[in-house]
C-alpha cells in the first residue's frame, strides 16, 4: 500500500514539475530548440525491458557436440589447439579459443559509452563489468569497488545507508579484508526495478533503503542516429532524481566510487595515481590515471558531479581498496561519508602517490543535498574515459574518432565528463525524438520496439572501434634503422633574447612527433584501407570495426555483417559506406602469403585478387585480411554476392553516386571472380561439398537455395549498380545473366519450398529457414523478385509451419534445417541450431512478402528465448545460436542486429522499379561476354593441388580414432 501511495504522490508531483519546467523552458528557448522533446527525468519510457533487481541469475548450458560431430571435428580441434599455442608464442591472440573459459553472467544491462570508443558494461543489479577498452580484450568480471551508494538521515534520527547494487556474496567475502566488504550492502532489490531501452536505462529504487524516498537513476550514453560527433564519445551520464514523500526533509548523500582499473587484475599492476579536477560550471570530480600494462596505452578516467545551489560536491581523490599503498582505506572512506555526509572533513592532497604493485586504489565523489518534504531534486554524475590511442598486436597504431574533437594527448577525460553533464539533456531529447514514433506505433507488438532498440547494444559492446580515418602509425618511437632529421626549429627567443624552456621542449616534441609519424606510417596502397577511395571533397568519417562475436575475433565478418548491416545503414549510414569502401578496396588486393587451414591442414593464399574477404583482419585490420582460417574463404560462394547486394542496398539508402562510382570496379571484379564456380556454364554457381558459405558445418553441393539465391540476386544488383553509374553495356549484360541464372534457380522448387540443394543427397530436401536470403535482399533494395511471388510466400509459410512451429511451439525462433517429416535436420551442428539473426532475417523477408503477422510470430520466438523474463538470460548478449535442447553457442554476437532488417521492411517506402526494356544484339552481348570472360579467366584460382598425402590421411584418421 505504501508503495502504491508513493507512486501516486510521485505521479502528481512529477507531472506538476514537468509542466512547470516545460512552460518555464518556453520563455527561454530560441527558435533552434523549439522542437526539443521534453524528457521527464524521473520516469522511464512507456515501453522498456524490465527486471526486478532481486531476480535470481540462472546459469545456462553451453552447446555440446554429438558423438558423430566429435569424430568429424577431432582433427580440426587438434589443429586449432596447436594453432593457439603457435599464436601465443608470437604474443598474438587467436581468432577463437574454445579451450579458454571466460566469466559468464546472465544479468547484463545497457552498456556505457558511445560507439567505437571502448565499452564498459553494466548489469541490471548495478555491477560494472565486461570491460572492452582495448581491441579484442574483454574483461568480463565486475570490479566490486565501482558503485553508486546512498546515505539518508532525517531529523528524528532515522538513518539509512546502502550500496545501490547487489554484490555477489562470494565476492564480498573475498573483499572483507580490503574494507569493501564492510560497506553497507543492504539493498534487497525486491521493490526496485531496472528498465532498459538502449542507449538509456533507469533503475527505480522504490523505498530502498529509505521507505519514504524514491530514487531513480537514469543512465544515458550519447548514441544518436546520424550524429557522427557526440556518438563517438567515451562517456555516460547518471542522473539521479530523488522524490521525498515523507513528512520531514531528508539529508541525502549520493556516493560514486571508482577503482583505478581497466578490468581484470589491472588495478594491482601498480604505478597508478589519482588527482582532483574542477571544471567550469560547477563540475567537480577526480581523475584516475591508469598506467596500463601489456603494451596497451594509458587510460584516464574521470568521475564527476555537478554542484548547484542545492547540491554540494566533495571529493576523496584516493582511497586504498587493498594492499599497502598509502592513504585512507575503503572502510574508513565509507565511514567518513556516513559520519559527515561529505568529504569536507577529509584532509587529502590534490594528487595521490602512485599505487604500489599488488595494491589497488580508488576514488570517490559525494553529492550532498537536502530534499524537502514532498519535493523532487536532481543530481547529475558522469563517467568518462580517455584512451585515444588504439594499438593492434601487429604494431600499428590508430586514433579513435573522438580524438578529432578532444585531441589525442590523453588529457581530455575531464572535459568529456564536464561536457556530458552540461549537454546530456540535448542528447536525450534527440534520442527520445528518434525512438518515440516507433514506441508509439500501435501496429507493433509491445515486445518488438523494446527488443529492436536493445539489440543495438552490440554497436557499443561488440568490441567496436571507430578510428579518425587517418592512416596507421607504427609505435611512435625513434626508428633508428631509417634516416631522418628533425629539421630546423622555429625561434622561441623573445625580444630580450630569452627563451621559455617549456616552449622549446614543446617545439622539439611537436617536431619529433611530426617527423616520426611520417617515417612510421606504413603505405596503405596494398590494403583494405577504404579512405583511399574517398574523393577530395568527401568527408572522411573514419573507419569502423566490430567483432563477429566475443568468441570469434574477426573484424567486420562480411557473411555476418550482411545480416547486421541494416542497423548501421539505418542509423549511421556513413559508417556503413565506410565499411563497404574497405571491402571494395580489399577486393582489389592480392596477398599470396600462405596461411594454414584448420580444416585439412593445407596451405593456401591468405587472399586472392577478386575474392571478397571473410573479414578485414584480426591482429592487423585492413592490412592483413582474412584472419579466418577454418576453411578457404577464397572459395566461399556467399561472400562476393553479399558484398554486391550490400553495395546496392547502400546506394539505394543513401543516394550517394560518388560511392557507387568508386566501388563499381570492385563490384565488377567480384562478379567476374565468381564465374569460375559455374562449372557447367549454365549461369549458376555451384557449391562444392564443403562448408563454403556462412553455414560452415552445413555443406551444400551443386546448386543450393542459399548460395544460389544470393548469386541470382547479386546479378540483378550488379545490373542495377551499372545503371546507377551509367555503364549501359554492363547493365544489359548482367541483366541477361540474371535471367539465365534465375531459370536454373527455379528448378529447386519442389511445390512447397526450395530444396536445400540439388545434389540428391539425404539432406537435399531439408527445409532451410534461410532459403530466400537472396529474395529478402532484392525486396529490401526495391529490385525485381528472383522467384515467383506466390512461391516466395508459400516457401515462407512452409518455414513458419515447420522450422518455427514444430520447435517448442514456436517459442524459440526458426531452426535452421528441418526435414519434410517434421524432424529437425541433425546432419550437422548448425542445421540443428536456431540462429537469432537468421530468424530476424526470415521475419524481415516475411514482412516484404506481406506476411506481417507471421513475421512477428516468428521473431517473437527470439524474444521469448533471449529477452523475456521466462527466457534464458541472454539479454544484452544475444548469442549466435541455441539448439533445440536450449544450449547456447557464442554469447554476444553480431548477427542479431538483423532485427533492423525487420524495421527496414516495415518502414521502406514503395519504390518504383526501373523499366527493363533491353534489345540486346548478339554482337553486343558477345563483346561484353568476351571481356567479362577474359577478366574472369585472369582471376581464376589454380587447380587444386594433388590429393592429401598419406601422412595427412593417417593424421586425420588418428584424430578421429581418439574420440572413439
Amino acid at each position: 500500500m505504501r508503495i502504491a501511495i508513493l507512486d501516486v504522490l510521485y505521479e502528481l508531483k512529477s507531472r506538476k514539475m514537468f509542466e512547470d519546467d516545460f512552460h518555464e523552458g518556453e520563455t527561454e528557448q530560441d527558435d533552434s530548440s523549439a522542437n526539443k522533446v521534453m524528457v521527464d527525468p524521473g520516469r522511464p519510457e512507456m515501453l522498456t525491458w524490465q527486471r526486478n533487481l532481486s531476480t535470481p541469475e540462472i546459469t545456462r548450458s553451453e552447446f555440446t557436440l554429438s558423438f558423430q560431430e566429435m569424430k568429424q571435428m577431432a582433427a580440426v580441434g587438434l589443429r586449432l589447439w596447436r594453432h593457439i599455442q603457435e599464436e601465443a608464442a608470437k604474443g598474438i591472440g587467436p581468432i577463437m579459443n574454445p579451450f579458454a573459459k571466460r566469466a559468464i553472467t546472465f544479468s547484463h544491462g545497457v552498456p556505457l559509452g558511445g560507439v567505437g570508443a571502448g565499452s564498459i558494461g553494466r548489469s541490471y543489479k548495478g555491477q560494472f563489468l565486461r570491460w572492452q577498452l582495448f581491441p579484442r580484450i574483454c574483461e568480463s568480471s565486475p570490479v566490486l569497488a565501482n558503485q553508486f551508494s546512498v546515505f539518508v538521515s532525517r531529523p528524528h534520527g532515522e538513518n539509512y545507508s546502502s550500496v545501490l547494487g547487489l554484490g555477489s556474496p562470494e565476492r564480498l567475502k573475498e573483499s572483507t579484508a580490503s574494507g569493501i566488504g564492510t560497506w553497507d550492502w543492504n539493498l534487497k532489490g525486491d521493490n526496485s526495478t531496472y528498465h532498459a531501452l538502449y542507449p538509456r536505462a533507469w533503475t527505480v529504487y522504490e523505498g530502498e533503503p529509505d521507505p519514504e524516498l524514491r530514487i531513480v537513476c537514469r543512465q544515458i550514453s550519447p548514441v544518436i542516429p546520424h550524429n557522427y560527433k557526440e556518438s563517438s564519445f567515451p562517456v555516460a551520464v547518471f542522473t539521479y532524481t530523488l522524490f521525498n514523500s515523507g513528512d520531514t526533509a531528508a539529508d541525502v548523500t549520493l556516493l560514486f566510487t571508482w577503482a583505478n582499473s581497466v578490468g581484470g587484475t589491472s588495478e594491482f599492476s601498480g604505478h597508478h595515481y589519482n588527482s582532483k579536477m574542477m571544471m567550469k560550471d560547477g563540475v567537480h570530480g577526480v581523475l584516475l590515471h591508469h598506467k596500463t600494462a601489456d603494451g596497451q596505452p594509458p587510460v584516464t578516467f574521470a568521475i564527476a558531479a555537478q554542484e548547484t545551489d542545492r547540491v554540494h560536491v566533495s571529493k576523496c581523490p584516493s582511497f586504498v581498496i587493498s594492499g599497502n599503498s598509502q592513504g585512507i582505506n575503503a572502510k574508513d572512506m565509507w565511514h567518513e561519508v556516513k559520519r559527515h555526509g561529505s568529504f569536507d572533513h577529509l584532509d587529502s592532497a590534490a594528487t595521490s602517490n602512485p599505487s604500489e604493485p599488488g595494491s589497488s586504489i580508488g576514488a570517490a565523489i559525494a553529492a550532498s543535498l537536502s530534499v524537502p518534504s514532498n519535493a523532487t531534486c536532481t543530481v547529475n554524475f558522469s563517467l568518462a574515459w580517455d584512451c585515444p590511442q588504439l594499438n593492434f598486436s601487429k604494431g600499428k597504431t590508430y586514433h579513435r574518432r573522438y580524438s578529432r574533437f578532444y585531441g589525442s594527448h590523453g588529457d581530455a577525460a575531464a572535459n568529456i565528463a564536464r561536457d556530458a553533464i552540461l549537454e546530456h539533456g540535448q542528447w536525450e531529447s534527440q534520442i527520445q525524438e528518434w525512438q518515440t514514433p516507433i514506441l508509439e506505433d500501435k501496429r507493433l507488438p509491445e515486445w518488438y520496439p523494446v527488443t529492436l532498440f536493445n539489440e543495438l547494444y552490440y554497436l557499443n559492446a561488440g568490441g567496436t572501434v571507430w578510428t579518425d580515418g587517418s592512416p596507421p602509425m607504427h609505435d611512435i618511437l625513434p626508428n633508428w634503422g631509417r634516416k631522418f632529421s628533425l629539421g630546423r626549429h622555429k625561434s622561441n627567443f623573445t625580444k630580450d633574447g630569452t627563451s621559455s624552456e617549456s616552449e622549446t621542449a614543446a617545439d622539439i616534441l611537436d617536431r619529433m612527433s611530426s617527423v616520426l609519424e611520417q617515417v612510421s606510417t606504413p603505405s596503405t596502397s596494398n590494403s583494405a584501407f577504404g579512405p583511399n577511395l574517398l574523393q577530395k571533397e568527401e568527408e572522411n568519417i573514419g573507419q569502423f570495426l566490430y567483432l563477429e562475436g566475443m568468441d570469434y575475433h574477426m573484424w567486420n565478418a562480411c557473411d555476418v555483417h550482411f545480416y547486421a548491416s541494416f542497423a548501421l545503414v539505418s542509423l549511421f549510414p556513413k559508417l556503413e559506406l565506410s565499411i563497404q569502401r574497405d571491402f571494395a578496396a580489399a577486393v582489389m588486393v592480392h596477398d599470396p602469403t600462405k596461411i594454414r587451414l584448420l580444416y585439412d591442414g593445407k596451405w593456401v593464399p591468405r587472399k586472392v585478387l577478386g575474392a571478397v574477404p571473410h573479414d578485414v583482419g584480426s591482429n592487423d585490420p585492413w592490412f592483413e585480411v582474412n584472419a579466418y582460417n577454418l576453411y578457404n574463404a577464397n572459395k566461399w560462394k556467399d561472400l562476393n554476392p553479399k558484398f554486391v547486394l550490400q553495395v546496392y542496398r547502400d546506394i539505394v539508402a543513401t543516394g550517394d553516386k560518388n560511392f557507387a562510382r568508386v566501388v563499381w570496379p570492385s563490384v565488377y571484379v567480384a562478379m567476374a571472380y565468381m564465374d569460375q564456380f559455374d562449372k557447367d556454364r549454365d549461369g549458376m554457381v555451384e557449391n562444392e561439398g564443403f562448408p563454403d558459405q556462412t553455414y560452415e558445418t552445413w555443406s551444400a553441393s551443386g546448386v543450393s537455395a542459399y548460395s544460389g539465391g544470393l548469386w541470382v540476386a547479386a546479378l540483378q544488383a550488379a545490373s542495377a549498380i551499372a545503371h546507377e553509374v551509367g555503364d549501359n553495356g554492363c547493365e544489359e549484360y548482367f541483366w541477361l545473366k540474371f535471367q539465365k541464372a534465375k531459370a536454373v534457380y527455379e528448378k529447386l522448387w519442389n511445390g512447397s519450398y526450395f530444396n536445400f540443394d540439388n545434389s540428391g543427397s539425404t539432406r537435399s530436401s531439408s527445409i532451410q529457414a534461410d532459403q530466400l536470403a537472396g529474395q529478402w535482399y532484392v525486396r529490401a533494395c526495391g529490385l525485381f523478385s528472383i522467384v515467383d511471388e506466390n512461391k516466395a510466400k508459400t516457401a515462407l509459410e512452409k518455414v513458419y509451419q515447420y522450422n518455427v512451429l514444430k520447435v517448442k511451439d514456436g517459442r524459440r525462433g526458426a531452426v535452421n534445417g528441418i526435414l519434410p517429416d517434421g524432424k529437425v535436420d541433425m546432419s550437422s551442428m548448425q542445421s540443428r541450431e536456431i540462429w537469432a539473426g537468421v530468424t530476424y532475417g526470415v521475419a524481415a523477408s516475411m514482412i516484404h512478402e506481406g506476411l506481417v503477422e507471421t513475421a512477428f510470430q516468428t521473431a517473437k520466438g527470439i524474444y521469448e528465448a533471449a529477452w523475456s523474463e521466462k527466457g534464458f538470460g541472454y539479454s544484452f548478449q544475444t548469442p549466435e545460436a541455441w539448439n533445440t535442447i536450449d544450449e547456447y553457442r557464442s554469447l554476444c554476437y553480431m548477427r542479431p542486429l538483423a532485427i533492423w532488417g525487420m524495421q527496414w521492411a516495415l518502414s521502406q517506402p514503395i519504390q518504383s522499379k526501373r523499366e527493363m526494356k533491353f534489345e540486346v544484339k548478339e554482337e553486343s552481348f558477345s563483346k561484353h561476354h568476351a571481356v567479362f570472360s577474359r577478366v574472369a579467366s585472369l582471376l581464376k584460382l589454380p587447380e587444386d593441388e594433388s590429393r592429401r598425402s598419406i601422412l595427412q590421411i593417417i593424421y586425420d584418421y588418428t584424430c578421429r580414432r581418439m574420440w572413439i
